[in-house]
């Protein structure tokens, strides 16, 4: 084969046994299926990836891979705490449409073990979470806000796809109450610069996207500069 053909033959061993696993999320599936999908004998998988374990690893690398490219793709608005709320809707989006990776990229569960390319995605979020933490966003330790925020971001997805039914009114309940944990909005409601950049952060959609980023930035300026005491008072 030329390395044009062989390279064409690995993408398509990966994609069917993605196809496979999606139909079956979490159960097993089989190395002869997924050469007969594809044409192939199953020297010629084991070729390629060595083992089924060689195997379910490549598609987890391609999974994020594509998840990736998505993320990528996507333009940053500037917030932290704004990019926290696209990435979260970003990942839903990607789990539903490509439950096949998705399952063996987040749902496949072994103590002790975490997928190399696990850690990719990972330090995008922590990116986010250290960048609102400078700015003073948060009420716990930055990485304690990427590990909350991405714990039930995989938790409301893989829901969705055990159900097979698109909820988003259960990921944006999930997704909103995830960043007041993290930022501290809900329950501070007397600190009400916090509660209205976070609001407007939230609903970009009231003020227009422009206004809102400007409205954040101008609210983040002031919080700077309240006294201390205005800022005691305003807690009490």
């Amino acid at each position: 084969m030329t390395v044009r053909t062989e390279s064409d033959t690995r993408e398509k061993l990966i994609a069917a046994a993605a196809e496979l696993i999606a139909h079956a999320p979490g159960e097993e599936f089989s190395l002869r299926a997924v050469c007969d999908a594809v044409g192939v004998k199953m020297p010629t998988l084991y070729h390629f990836f060595g083992s089924k374990q060689g195997l379910i690893d490549a598609v987890i690398e391609r999974g994020f891979d594509l998840y990736l490219e998505e993320k990528h793709a996507a333009e940053p608005s500037g917030d932290p705490v704004q990019d926290i709320r696209a990435g979260w809707d970003a990942h839903v989006a990607f789990g539903i449409s490509n439950p096949g990776f998705y399952t063996l990229m987040y749902g496949k569960v072994r103590p002790g073990y975490s997928p190399a390319a696990q850690s990719r995605p990972s330090e995008l979020l922590r990116a986010l979470t250290r960048r609102a933490e400078q700015q003073g966003r948060l009420v716990v330790p930055s990485e304690q806000a990427a590990a909350h925020i991405l714990v039930t971001n995989i938790g409301v997805t893989l829901r969705q796809i055990i159900l097979a039914s698109p909820d988003p009114e259960l990921s944006a309940a999930v997704r909103e109450g995830a960043i007041a944990a993290i930022t501290g909005t809900s329950p501070r409601a007397s600190d009400p610069l916090a509660a209205a950049v976070e609001f407007a952060a939230a609903h970009p959609d009231v003020l227009g996207r422009a206004e809102t980023q400007l409205l954040i930035e101008w609210l983040g300026r002031l919080s700077d500069r309240l006294p201390e005491r205005s800022i005691r008072a305003a807690d009490a």
